[in-house]
């Protein structure tokens, strides 16, 4: 969320300085002047839609030209910055909290559904083609096909659009992943429907994923190249009589 503020104001921020030298004369370059302007309004108004900003037109127009032309401004810049600071800030909290009672609503709904189990951390899974293949320990890396969407169905990442299985070591993936590939054996298929929790949580994922965002990955588990390191722990026995833990 800070990461996207700071890209929103350095846009706005360099959209005055291409523009604050008047007019352009060359027809070319005044062309080129109102793609770029236009291609600005673009990523800007995407940005402040996704948030769910309220925005007045005649109000923000009136601040452009204000910055450009060394008009009297109703406040200073650094005011001006708070007020934008304040309105991402409050916006981001709005989102999360809508977005926290979507995702609870639809786990609650998914969960209930025929075939749908639900683990005790709360990832949900249902298998799409199971059988008794070797499964993978939690140092393991393995080969796997895998579609990931979010609830709306749009898909963020895709290994058979890219036509490539991916090699993914499951003690670097998140928790819903982690614990997920290590139900299945080689060959299986499952989906996997992951709680923000065990995903990307309050903060998200770049562009792509929300906060509190649950997400729905189609997996195939092609293969395990390696099992790696598993550190088994012996199990606790009683010390033999008149042997406790300071005698060698």
């Amino acid at each position: 969320m800070k990461k996207k503020t700071v890209f929103i104001l350095c846009l706005a921020v360099l959209a005055v300085s291409l523009h604050a030298k008047g007019q352009i004369e060359d027809p070319a370059k005044a062309a080129g002047a109102m793609d770029t302007s236009y291609a600005f309004g673009m990523v800007l108004g995407r940005d402040l839609k996704q948030l769910g900003l309220e925005f007045n037109y005649p109000a923000f127009n009136e601040g452009f030209r204000t910055a450009i032309e060394g008009a009297e401004p109703r406040y200073s810049f650094d005011e001006a910055l708070e007020k934008v600071r304040a309105a991402f800030t409050e916006a981001a909290i709005r989102q999360a909290a809508e977005n926290r009672e979507r995702e609870a609503l639809f786990l609650k709904e998914n969960g209930e559904r025929e075939g749908v189990e639900t683990t005790a951390s709360g990832l949900q899974y249902e298998v799409l083609k199971g059988g008794e293949g070797k499964k993978p320990g939690p140092q393991a890396l393995v080969q796997v096909n895998y579609e990931g969407k979010l609830t709306d169905g749009s898909v963020f990442d895709s290994t058979w659009e890219r036509g490539e299985p991916a090699e993914i070591p499951l003690n670097r993936v998140i928790p819903g992943w982690a614990e997920g590939i290590q139900l299945m054996g080689v060959g299986d298929s499952y989906l996997f429907f992951i709680p923000s929790a065990l995903a990307y949580g309050e903060e998200g994922a770049g562009e792509l994923i929300p906060p509190n965002t649950p997400l729905i990955f189609r997996v195939e588990l092609i293969e395990i190249l390696d099992q790696g390191e598993e550190q088994v722990e012996k199990p606790w026995e009683p010390a033999p009589l008149g042997k406790g833990p300071d005698t060698p």
